[in-house]
Formats: C-alpha cells, sequence, structure tokens
C-alpha cells in the first residue's frame, strides 16, 4: 500500500486543466474543415469525387460539407487542386442541431449551446449517461472510455457514465444502429426516466457513417429518436466529445 501511495505522489497531478487550456493535439489530427468557396471553379467536383461517403456535394455554385457524414479521411483536402479545403485544429465541432453540421464557408460555425433552463435546472450539477454502442467498430467507444482516464477525469464535471439505463439523464450512442441492435436501443432508451436527452457521437451513429444506405444499418439514430447533441468525427476526438458535453451542461459557452 505505501509503495502504491509513493508511486501515485511521485506521478504527480496528470488530469488535463481543459477547458481552460487546450492540450496540443497530435501533429496528424484534422479538426473543423475549412471551405473557401472563391477558390473553387464553377464546375469543379474534384473533391465530392474524391469523398468516399458522398459528404461533399455542389450545386448553385457552392460547395457544401456535411460533418455527419464526413469520415475525417482528408482525400478531399490532398484532392483539391486549388486548397479550398483545408482541415483546421479546431476540436470543438458538436451542435444542436443536425443541419448545424453542413458547412458552406459561410458564417461562423454554430457551436452547441445548453440544454433548457428548466432542464439543466432538473439535471444540477450533474449527467449521468448510458452509452449503448449499436454495432459500432469500437473506435467512437474507446475515444469516449478515454474520458473516464486520469488525464481527462470527466467525473470532475459531474458527468459519469452509468452501467443501467434506470439510473442514467441520457443516452450516448455510438455506432451505425444495425437492424440487430434497434430493439436493445429503443429498450434502453425506453428505460431511462423522463426528461432524458440523447446524444449521438461519430458519423456512424449521426448519418450511418460508411454504412448508410445499407438495408441492415439505420440512417443514424435521429431517425429513432430525438437527438439533443451530435458530436462528429470517425471517431471524435475526446476533447471534441468533452467539448460537446460541458456546451450541453452550460459549463462552456
Amino acid at each position: 500500500m505505501i509503495g502504491a501511495l509513493l508511486a501515485r505522489l511521485s506521478q504527480g497531478y496528470r488530469t488535463l486543466k481543459y477547458p481552460e487550456e487546450t492540450p496540443p493535439l497530435s501533429g496528424r489530427y484534422r479538426g473543423l474543415p475549412q471551405l473557401d468557396g472563391t477558390r473553387c471553379p464553377a464546375d469543379c467536383t474534384v473533391c465530392s469525387g474524391a469523398c468516399p461517403t458522398g459528404a461533399i456535394t455542389r450545386s448553385e455554385g457552392k460547395t457544401r460539407l456535411d460533418l455527419g457524414t464526413c469520415l475525417f479521411c482528408g482525400q478531399c483536402a490532398a484532392a483539391c487542386p486549388e486548397h479550398a479545403l483545408t482541415f483546421s485544429r479546431e476540436h470543438r465541432m458538436a451542435v444542436r442541431q443536425r443541419d448545424g453540421l453542413v458547412l458552406d464557408g459561410a458564417g461562423p460555425f454554430p457551436h452547441a449551446a445548453a440544454l433548457e433552463p428548466g432542464l439543466r435546472r432538473l439535471l444540477g450539477r450533474s449527467l449521468r449517461l448510458r452509452e449503448v454502442s449499436a454495432g459500432g467498430c469500437n473506435a467512437c467507444e474507446a475515444d469516449t472510455n478515454v474520458l473516464s482516464t486520469i488525464s481527462y477525469d470527466l467525473a470532475r464535471f459531474g458527468i459519469q457514465f452509468v452501467a443501467s439505463p434506470r439510473h442514467a439523464d441520457g443516452l450516448l450512442v455510438t455506432g451505425p444502429v444495425t437492424r440487430n441492435m434497434e430493439t436493445a436501443l429503443m429498450k434502453t432508451y425506453e428505460a431511462i426516466p423522463e426528461p432524458k436527452v440523447v446524444i449521438a457521437a461519430g458519423a456512424c451513429a449521426i448519418s450511418g457513417g460508411m454504412f448508410s444506405g445499407h438495408d441492415e444499418v439505420v440512417r443514424g439514430v435521429g431517425e429513432l429518436l430525438p437527438v439533443d447533441l451530435f458530436v462528429p468525427g470517425c471517431p471524435p476526438h475526446p476533447l471534441t466529445i468533452l467539448d460537446g458535453l460541458l456546451r450541453l451542461i452550460g459549463r462552456v459557452r
């Protein structure tokens, strides 16, 4: 026991100072895409042709990118001869409305707003979530689990993942919602007491991702349940998930 305590003291303080300070991100990190429509030739479709999920569309001379479908693979940016599409280092990408994920290069990004005052008062300073992996590949699940480690320490914000939906205030869904998981997801949602929130984390949960259109996959959890927070990414970075959760409960504005 003494050895364990001494080892812990030698390690020092390991928890990130987020949101006061943003830790350095990997050099390979791809954040919020930036569109510069002034660089796009009127008849150019190179970036949309390079996108494996159809997240990029061209109409009326405008380029639009749907973050809810984007895999952040970077093929569009690599293919664009005019460098009209680039990926920034911005990790704050969670939104409250699905259409807020559709970028056209005009106007500021609509960061997620807090829950309605009445619901926030009811929740107090705590949020208990039941996570359901609805057919995911475990990438989104892994980055969600990271939030409970000592580095992020999600519990210090009053947010925790619970084992029983009866103890939860909301549902966090990952994965494309396969038909085999549809019943389990709905039963879990029904078991959570009212009022409750639903969070879709990752491109699969938001739109079906790379599996969208398949007969055995629902086209995003929004097809089945009312979603209160959309967190894009494939998978979303732990800081993207954390920022969205903190904005949802009004801890970050």
